[in-house]
């Protein structure tokens, strides 16, 4: 499926958010997930459907002062 992941269009195979970050190899329990501006919690990533064209934002903490 085709997807819009931080404003880039992307090629992938994923069915649910887990199987995207999974595949866009984002890992760890310190990312932010939000589809079409919705945020989605950890624990629902397992389970939240995707649908082609979905805008998906994959926000991780900063370091620096």
């Amino acid at each position: 499926m085709t997807f819009i992941v931080n404003g880039e269009e992307q090629a992938v195979q994923a069915n649910t958010l887990a199987e995207l970050l999974e595949a866009l190899e984002y890992v760890g329990d310190w990312l932010a997930t939000a589809v079409n501006g919705e945020l989605v919690h950890r624990e629902d990533r397992p389970h939240y459907a995707l649908k082609p064209r979905d805008r998906i934002e994959i926000l991780s903490p900063m370091q620096g002062g």
